[in-house]
């Protein structure tokens, strides 16, 4: 299902409502579906193209993607940028480095992208020396949402969007003694306050989007 609040063939309607991906998405896709249960970690389809589009009429240059796993989000960032524009993605591990730059290079947008491996905490602390970013995307550990937010206020430009994924963690949000284990309640936890304080952030204007898992996108004042 490609967006939890949906039945299957609800969900399998919005995708077909969609614009076809292009092949180097589809391929992706279904090779990432190869991979078992990691491929949870992959945004869906629809969500793709809306990061697409979403680059595009946001007109931006430079984005900072936090969370590479299979280089879906990093692609479908790219394929929204101009010529000159650049995704910077990273991830704690290069596991599935291999499957990503092949899809890169088959979408023909590898040169827009600059993968850097290890802690995003590192990353980001290293980016606060380099260009503004246009867009930080977060998909990465969800307990750490909170140090990364801080981190975007910082690396974003004067109406830059930052933009949260799974910020409903399948409902536990609003019930974390829902959730399967401990540290998915104190994920969901930690994720309930990340969304309070950023509601009530005055540097940013945001709206919380039921799209797939959740989806928050903040603009920076």
């Amino acid at each position: 299902m490609s967006t939890f609040r949906l039945d299957e063939k609800l969900s399998s309607y919005v995708v077909g409502s969609c614009t076809p991906p292009e092949e180097a998405v589809s391929n992706l896709i279904r090779r990432t579906m190869a991979l078992g249960d990691a491929a949870e970690m992959m945004i869906p389809v629809e969500q793709a193209g809306f990061l697409t589009m979403l680059t595009r009429v946001s007109s931006a240059r430079r984005v900072i993607d936090v969370g590479t796993f299979t280089g879906l989000s990093a692609l479908a960032f790219a394929r929204g940028l101009g010529e000159d524009g650049k995704v910077v993605t990273c991830d704690v591990t290069d596991e599935w480095l291999s499957i990503a730059s092949e899809h890169w290079r088959l979408a023909g947008i590898d040169d827009r992208i600059d993968f850097r491996c290890g802690p995003a905490k590192r990353t980001l602390e290293e980016l606060e020396n380099e260009e503004a970013a246009d867009i930080v995307f977060l998909d990465a550990d969800k307990t750490s949402y909170p140090r990364y937010c801080e981190a975007a206020a910082r690396l974003l430009a004067s109406g830059g969007l930052l933009i949260l994924d799974n910020v409903l963690l399948h409902g536990t949000v609003v019930d974390p003694g829902n959730a399967e284990d401990e540290l998915g309640q104190y994920a969901a936890e930690i994720m309930d306050s990340v969304s309070a304080r950023l509601a009530a952030d005055e540097r940013f204007d945001t709206v919380m989007l039921p799209i797939a898992d959740g989806m928050t996108i903040a603009r920076k004042k």
